[in-house]
C-alpha cells in the first residue's frame, strides 16, 4: 500500500459526498423548505470521518505517521474514536483512544473490531464534574510515555474545520437555489467553523445558527450535567470563535432526546443524539425563519448506537421520569 498516495482510496474514497434530502413531514406547515445532510452515510457512521481523514492524511503522506511505528493518541467521545480507529487501521497504524464512560458499549465495541486500544477514564473533573478534562491529560500522559506518540488535537487541529468546509460546499451544491439557514450541533466546533469559513470565503448569505448542549462551556452556557455524548463541551475549543454564529441556541437532553424520536417518527430517520438537537433547535426557532427560505441541517451520525440509551423507554424514563411527547416542552435558551 503506497502511504503516500494523494487521494484516499479503498474504503476511505467513500469519504464525504453524503445525501441530503428534503425533509417534508417533520413540519408540513412550515412556509420554509428543509433539507438534512446524512453524515451517517460515512463509511464509518458519522461526519467524524471526514475529521479523522483529514487530520492524519496530511501526516501519512508527509511521512511522520508510519505503519508498524506511530501511535496515534485521541480522545473521544465515539464517533471521532470509530473514524480515527479506521483510518488508522487501513493504514496499518497503532491507534489509542481514550474515553469515558459516556462512550456507549457498541461504540467501544466497533473501534475495537477495527483494532483499536481503549484507554478508559474512570473518573470526573472534580472542578468541572465533566470527564473531558480527565482525558485530555490521560492522553498528555501517553503522549509523553509512548515513543513515535502523535495527538491529532481534534479541538485544535486545522484539519478538522477544513474537513467541513468541504461539508458546506457540498451542501451548497445540493440544495436547490439559495442557503438560507444552516443548523449544525457543536462538540469540537469543527463543522461549525468549517461551515462558517466556508460561507464567508465565498460571501454567501446564510444565516449560520449553532446548536450547542445546554450545561456546555462552549458558549457560556451555566455549567452542568449533560448525558448525551458528542453534543457540547466542557471546556471551549480552540476551533472556537465568538464570531462563528449569527445565532446560538442551547438545548436540553431531554429535548435532544424528543427530537431523535421526533425524526423517527415523521421521517423514517434513525439519528443520533445531537441529530435531535438540530432538530428541536429548529422548532424552537421556526418562527424566525421567514417565508420561502431554504434551510439545511446537519445530521452527524445514525441512531443505532443509541438504541440502548435515546431510543429505549427504560433508559429515557430512568433519566428524565417519562417517555417525552412529540412537541418540545420547553423554550430553549438561545442568544
Amino acid at each position: 500500500m503506497d502511504l503516500n498516495e494523494d487521494e484516499p482510496a479503498g474504503v476511505l474514497a467513500t469519504i464525504g459526498a453524503t445525501p441530503l434530502v428534503e425533509l417534508t413531514r417533520l413540519y408540513p406547515s412550515a412556509g420554509f423548505r428543509l433539507f438534512a445532510k446524512l453524515e451517517g452515510h460515512n463509511p464509518g457512521g458519522s461526519s467524524k470521518d471526514r475529521a479523522a481523514l483529514s487530520m492524519l492524511a496530511g501526516e501519512i503522506r508527509a511521512g511522520r505517521l508510519v505503519a508498524g511505528r506511530s501511535v496515534v493518541v485521541e480522545s473521544s467521545s465515539g464517533n471521532l474514536g470509530i473514524g480515527m480507529a479506521q483510518v488508522c487501521r487501513y493504514y496499518g497504524i497503532r491507534f489509542i483512544c481514550v474515553v469515558d464512560p459516556r462512550t456507549s458499549k457498541q461504540n467501544l465495541a466497533i473501534m475495537r473490531a477495527l483494532g483499536a486500544e481503549i484507554e478508559m477514564i474512570e473518573h470526573a473533573d472534580p472542578v468541572t464534574g465533566d470527564y473531558l478534562p480527565v482525558r485530555l491529560g490521560r492522553i498528555r500522559e501517553l503522549t509523553e510515555r509512548l515513543e513515535h506518540a502523535y495527538w491529532p488535537n481534534q479541538y485544535s487541529n486545522p484539519g478538522n474545520p477544513a474537513a467541513h468546509r468541504n461539508t458546506m460546499r457540498e451542501i451548497v451544491g445540493q440544495v436547490p437555489g439559495v442557503l438560507d439557514f444552516l443548523f449544525c450541533a457543536t462538540s469540537s466546533c469543527g463543522t461549525l467553523r468549517g461551515c462558517a469559513e466556508y460561507a464567508r470565503a465565498n460571501d454567501l448569505p446564510v444565516t449560520i445558527v449553532a446548536v450547542d448542549a445546554a450545561g456546555s462551556a462552549i458558549f457560556a452556557d451555566t455549567p452542568g450535567p449533560r448525558l448525551i455524548p458528542g453534543h457540547g463541551a466542557a471546556v471551549r475549543p480552540g476551533h472556537h470563535a465568538d464570531d462563528l454564529a449569527d445565532l446560538v441556541v442551547h438545548v436540553a437532553d431531554l429535548d435532544s432526546v424528543r427530537g431523535c424520536r421526533r425524526l423517527a417518527a415523521r421521517e423514517a430517520i434513525l439519528a443520533g443524539g445531537s441529530s435531535g438537537a438540530v432538530v428541536a433547535a429548529v422548532h424552537s426557532v421556526r418562527e424566525l425563519v421567514p417565508p420561502g427560505a431554504t434551510c439545511a441541517i446537519v445530521l452527524p451520525d445514525r441512531g443505532e448506537r443509541y438504541l440502548d440509551t435515546i431510543y429505549d423507554d427504560a433508559w429515557v424514563t430512568t433519566h428524565f421520569g417519562g417517555v417525552p411527547t412529540d412537541e418540545p416542552e420547553r423554550v430553549l435558551t438561545r442568544y
